[in-house]
């Protein structure tokens, strides 16, 4: 990516650069993501589904009525934690892009067979196919097991689903191995991409933890972090703000909205970033 100063700035209020359709763990269509987004006043948007780009094979970009900026959220392990990394402004058809994706989705597929295994095991009804149709697909994650047992009738809700199967220590909890962190940023960035720490607080790190984890994002080719995801409060924004610019990093926004009717993370409304020399948003072209 080229910083030149010749890229005009947009409002960063105009600015989504992190939600999900229902190509991933949303659960509003490709075309319905565009015209929400456009509705609450967003101009420049990035779609980053899970370890997909399908959404951009279905918006007409001649109709498109926000500038899709193109992106995805690539999700990796750190010192055995998950976490995500967004990947901003790529080639949707470049090789790197597809071996990531590809990667990414056989290792979901057999953590998908495993979970489906351990929880048939137990006694449950837990056809895989029946959990890939609530999906939509081979983008198969907890959640939609969870609904499977609601659906079958072996638990209440989700909650309940999560509580006795497939939490923390339970029969359906079956570890992830994702592509390493240095992966994960070389598929983007030889997309022609910029690598984002996504969500940083949601870890619920230590400062000091945190700090050792931006480090060796930022030694493995990282470039940006998101200081702002959906509604947060000032001083952690300030204090992410720092972190930016004490790892020389660009600092990038969005609401990772996934749902309707969620206020903590609703597409375009997210809490404000301080004006900053690193705001990502001064480096796209307008």
């Amino acid at each position: 990516m080229s910083y030149a100063t010749t890229y005009a700035k947009f409002h960063p209020m105009k600015v989504d650069l992190h939600c999900h359709t229902t190509c991933s763990d949303g659960s509003l269509t490709p075309q319905q993501l565009v015209q929400r987004a456009s509705d609450n006043g967003v101009t420049h948007l990035s779609i980053t589904d899970h370890d997909t780009v399908a959404a951009y094979a279905q918006i007409s970009i001649e109709d498109c009525p926000v500038k899709l900026i193109p992106g995805i959220e690539f999700s990796t392990t750190w010192r055995k934690q998950g976490v995500h990394i967004v990947g901003l402004e790529i080639d949707l058809n470049s090789d790197a892009i597809a071996e990531g994706v590809q990667f990414q989705t056989e290792a979901r597929l057999a953590r998908a067979e495993q979970i489906a295994a351990k929880l048939t095991a137990k006694g449950l009804d837990c056809n895989l196919e029946d959990v890939q149709k609530l999906a939509g697909g081979d983008h198969v994650g907890r959640p939609h097991f969870a609904q499977h047992l609601v659906n079958v009738g072996a638990v209440k809700n989700q909650q309940q689903a999560f509580k006795k199967y497939l939490g923390a220590g339970k029969p359906g909890d079956v570890k992830q191995h994702w592509a390493s962190m240095q992966q994960v940023i070389d598929w983007i960035r030889g997309a022609g991409g910029t690598a984002v720490l996504a969500h940083p607080l949601k870890y619920k790190m230590t400062r000091t933890k945190l700090l050792a984890l931006v480090e060796d994002f930022k030694s493995c080719g990282g470039q940006a972090m998101e200081v702002v995801s959906g509604k947060q409060i000032p001083s952690d924004t300030r204090n992410m703000l720092n972190i930016c610019e004490q790892f020389e990093l660009l600092a990038s926004c969005g609401s990772d909205f996934h749902h309707p009717g969620l206020q903590w993370s609703e597409l375009g409304h997210y809490s404000v970033m301080p004006e900053s020399k690193c705001d990502i948003s001064n480096y796209w072209n307008s």
